[in-house]
């Protein structure tokens, strides 16, 4: 009987290697936890009738003795915004609810040249607008530890979907703090690479500068073999990198000891067991032999208002592109202007329309200089922030992921703000373009799942899997 719950890549390929287990037998029992769960939490949107069909043929290819792939056999769960081709993909809105895709992702091609099998598109917030998986308009993902509360978002049916056993490992996108805060709030990992370590191309665009594809696993190892199969520079995303060039590794052959810096904030902001939990893994880092330190970037404290002042901006202008002409939903009306307006009203949920009109406010005449302008010369002197730090030495600046544990369904639904104030933690990376990672670090005393945040420096992903293994390791029996 396989468990699961705690089978992860690494284990499951040594299973398909030594043919322990077959990649049919391995599709079958996530089609059957699916079956089972998906009902109650609603992670996937569509499961793929052809996933048993994939297992056969990579079986029968094993069989031959042919090279199939580094991973070969494993089940994973896609983000409704990256495309599949001939799948449909609406990015959980009714604008795009019959779009298929006419092409693969670059990292679905990484993928499936790797020999990995899609269970199927999962749920998130529209257009990945959001922090809870509610603004889907096909409606909410539920947390598996809890039906009551939000998984996080907007990456939420991804994250759910690994948590509940329903998938292996997945691919999200961050944003803000789309993938790392809701594996904080369903207790897995989620990693946000760095800027251009990752095609975008195949991503549905919402805000270009920030956006990446990125995975959610159980374990930063097989976050880190995902990372691995994905990242590199790619012709047709011009913001694009050869990660290899780029990529920077303070990881020596001996376990030398590195300097952590602990990101200093308002505690009294933030709930009294997520600040313990960071508190448990400063002292955790300390005993491996790490070098603790206090960090108080200056301008870091704008990020949130600097991030929702550029985030509406550059959506307002990927959000143009569904007009009700070219593709997707089209609602007719009086003339040509009346198609337009009634078209995005009825396919573009509340928060979408809310982010497109604050967005072209703060780029329309006479505002543009006093938002968008500011809020981009803030976002340089932010990234200045994280440069002064890590040349001082520092290998990752550590924080909580989300300032509570998840909260229940349609208790900030009405307060755009308190929603906004969820990346707090999360949206400085983003602004900046370093690599994050949010890691498991225990449960409340109710039993939600509580997340610590890691970032560091640009292309220094190898730092945050080298430091999250380790704490992994040292707190693999007292988190368990």
């Amino acid at each position: 009987m396989i468990d699961l719950n705690k089978l992860t890549i690494k284990k499951a390929r040594e299973l398909i290697k030594n043919k322990e287990v077959s990649c049919q037998e391995l599709v079958s029992a996530y089609l059957k936890k699916i079956e089972e769960k998906n009902k109650e939490i609603n992670a996937y949107l569509e499961v793929f009738d052809d996933a048993i069909k994939q297992a056969q043929e990579l079986d029968e290819k094993i069989k031959n003795g042919e090279d199939v792939g580094e991973l070969a056999g494993i089940p994973l769960a896609i983000k409704d915004n990256i495309l599949i081709k001939g799948r449909l993909c609406s990015s959980a809105s009714r604008i795009l609810e019959n779009y298929h895709a006419t092409y693969d992702a670059t990292a679905i091609k990484k993928l499936k040249r790797a020999g990995a099998i899609f269970l199927g598109r999962t749920n998130m917030d529209e257009f990945a607008m959001g922090a809870s998986t509610e603004n889907s308009a096909f409606g909410p993902t539920k947390n598996p530890y809890d039906l009551e509360r939000v998984p996080g978002g907007s990456s939420g049916g991804s994250i759910a979907s690994v948590a509940s056993g329903m998938a292996m490992a997945g691919l999200g996108s961050d944003t803000g703090g789309s993938l790392r805060q809701p594996a904080s709030f369903c207790g897995v990992v989620g990693l946000s690479p760095t800027y251009g370590a990752v095609s975008r191309y195949g991503l549905m665009a919402m805000a270009s500068s920030f956006d990446q594809i990125g995975p959610t696993t159980k374990t930063v190892e097989d976050a880190e073999i995902l990372f691995n199969v994905i990242k590199g520079q790619d012709k047709m995303d011009s913001t694009s990198v050869d990660y290899v060039k780029h990529s920077v590794s303070n990881i020596s052959a001996n376990n030398h000891k590195m300097k952590i810096g602990v990101l200093k904030y308002d505690r009294a902001g933030v709930d009294e067991e997520v600040n313990k939990a960071l508190d448990d893994s400063v002292e955790v880092f300390r005993k491996l032999g790490h070098e603790i330190v206090e960090v108080d970037p200056p301008h870091i404290k704008y990020s949130v208002p600097c991030y929702y002042i550029l985030v509406p901006a550059e959506v307002s202008s990927n959000m143009a592109r569904f007009d009700g002409v070219r593709y997707g939903l089209s609602v007719g009306g009086k003339n040509l202007i009346d198609d337009y307006m009634e078209t995005r009203t009825k396919g573009f949920g509340n928060e979408v329309r809310r982010r497109i009109m604050l967005g072209t406010y703060v780029l329309s005449a006479g505002y543009y200089d006093a938002y968008y302008n500011k809020a981009q010369k803030v976002r340089a002197l932010i990234k200045k922030d994280f440069q002064k730090i890590f040349e001082q030495g520092v290998s990752i600046i550590l924080s909580p992921t989300s300032p509570t544990p998840a909260f229940k369904i349609g208790e900030k639904s009405n307060n755009p703000l308190q929603m906004y104030l969820e990346d707090i933690f999360t949206a400085p990376a983003k602004i900046a373009g370093v690599p994050a990672i949010s890691i498991p670090a225990g449960k409340s005393k109710s039993g939600l799942p509580i997340g610590i945040h890691m970032m560091a420096s640009w292309f220094e992903e190898d730092t945050l899997f080298y430091l999250g293994k380790q704490y992994e390791n040292a707190t693999a029996s007292t988190l368990a």
